[in-house]
């Protein structure tokens, strides 16, 4: 995934699964305020989920599963008011 993805502020859906996508997670990911929903599931990325992701305060839908993820969940997925489904 580019980090170019953080110039689509207005994006509210991305949905990018099993796609064998292979990298980590830009930290770009955070500048995307408006996105409601985050489908990475069955690729093969890999490194940490950033803390950061508890910024994305509309987050509703985060699906993360069947990647090769390390490290624990970030505490500030907490901060994630909106959330209503996290696969990971």
């Amino acid at each position: 995934i580019p980090s170019e993805v953080g110039l689509m502020t207005n994006l509210e859906s991305m949905h990018l699964s099993n796609n064998t996508l292979t990298g980590t997670l830009p930290f770009e990911v955070i500048l995307l305020t408006y996105l409601g929903n985050i489908n990475l599931a069955y690729n093969s990325l890999s490194g940490t989920i950033p803390s950061e992701i508890g910024l994305l305060t509309n987050l509703q839908f985060i699906y993360l599963n069947d990647n090769g993820f390390a490290g624990s969940i970030p505490s500030e997925v907490a901060l994630l008011t909106n959330l209503s489904f996290l696969y990971l």
